[in-house]
């Protein structure tokens, strides 16, 4: 287990969870299911038995340290790696693995998004040892692929191809389809949703960040004399703004040879959207979910209500739609357009300023 490590990224803003997800505080750092763990905590919880709590390394941005260290108190404070902006996933994981490879050349790490809830996690440390036991193994790239149950029009996909019952050779990466092409997707068997989770050797990511991204290699590369040390942040302010705004999807999983998934099955959501926070959430026999307060519906069917703890939501009528109250912000709107919630986002910034972001 000393060889495991694992790299958390939680940089994000989480916009379409607005008004619970503000920039100050985003939805990794919110409990959402009044457990009194947060999204960033049940993550890092996951991992007890698999990676040592000194192997847990945190990407985020440098206005978020305080609310991780008092999150996750057992963290030292350098294994908070800060970001100076957001640069995409790439330029975060490349931060993380060289600084990893400095500890540790022979680490074998699991990259894991901060604010993804899995209710199944017995299931999913089984599939995380497994994985990590393939890379320390293998020269292999591996990605988690979630079984798909229904044709998702808000998830990427994986196709793979033959091998394993579970472990396949991965053919192509898709984009988020439109409901026809999902329908066809899970028709065929031959996809997965992809999970955003990764898994590889640290030389074996360095090698493919020389091969596809060596802009990002050759920054990263420079910093190998101050990792762990009093320079290291100095450095990373100086660097990160030359890399380049990439996901490590586009700029090395798509092009890579060597890329396997591991199909997996734990009760998975990247809770990506209230819409997903609505599927995953107990309703009554109307379909009507509701999150941390009080409700009495009324004529009401197919509704998500989130409103402070404590808090009663009294509602006539209103089928299908939002109601969410946080941060001094109301937002009613219907479910099916809540993709305008980021366009709402935009309005209140250019009109109150970040009162109400």
């Amino acid at each position: 287990m000393k060889n495991n490590y694992c790299i958390i990224m939680a940089g994000g803003v989480g916009s379409r969870f607005w008004p619970f997800s503000t920039n100050e505080r985003p939805k990794q750092f919110l409990d959402f299911f009044g457990t009194g763990r947060s999204l960033l905590r049940m993550t890092y919880e996951r991992l007890d038995g698999i990676v040592p709590a000194s192997n847990v390394f945190i990407v985020t941005n440098r206005i978020y340290k305080e609310t991780i260290l008092e999150q996750l108190p057992e963290l030292e404070e350098n294994q908070v790696l800060l970001e100076p902006m957001r640069r995409n996933t790439a330029p975060c994981i490349a931060y993380a693995v060289y600084r990893i490879r400095k500890q540790n050349p022979k680490a074998n790490i699991v990259v894991l998004p901060s604010d993804h809830l899995i209710t199944n996690e017995k299931e999913f440390q089984r599939v995380i040892t497994e994985g990590l036991r393939f890379v320390a193994n293998n020269d292999a790239l591996l990605t988690l692929g979630m079984k798909p149950t229904r044709p998702e029009t808000g998830y990427g996909y994986i196709q793979f191809g033959n091998g394993g019952e579970d472990l396949r050779k991965v053919k192509t990466f898709t984009e988020k389809p439109n409901l026809e092409m999902a329908k066809v997707f899970l028709a065929s068997g031959e996809f997965a949703w992809n999970s955003g989770m990764f898994l590889w050797r640290a030389d074996v990511i360095i090698e493919q960040f020389n091969k596809h991204l060596s802009e990002v290699a050759d920054k990263f590369e420079e910093g190998d004399d101050v990792y762990g040390t009093g320079k290291e942040q100095d450095f990373i302010n100086r660097i990160y703004p030359q890399c380049p705004n990439i996901s490590i999807d586009y700029g090395i999983m798509e092009k890579a040879d060597n890329v396997y998934v591991m199909l997996a099955d734990f009760g998975w959501s990247d809770l990506g959207t209230w819409s997903s926070l609505h599927e995953i959430t107990p309703k009554d026999s109307d379909g009507n979910a509701v999150a941390k307060c009080e409700a009495m519906l009324y004529n009401a069917k197919n509704k998500m209500v989130a409103l402070p703890e404590g808090e009663l939501a009294v509602i006539e009528g209103l089928d299908g739609y939002l109601v969410a109250r946080d941060n001094g912000v109301l937002l009613i709107c219907k479910k099916d357009e809540e993709a305008k919630i980021r366009q709402y986002v935009k309005d209140a910034e250019e009109k109150f300023g970040n009162k109400y972001i």
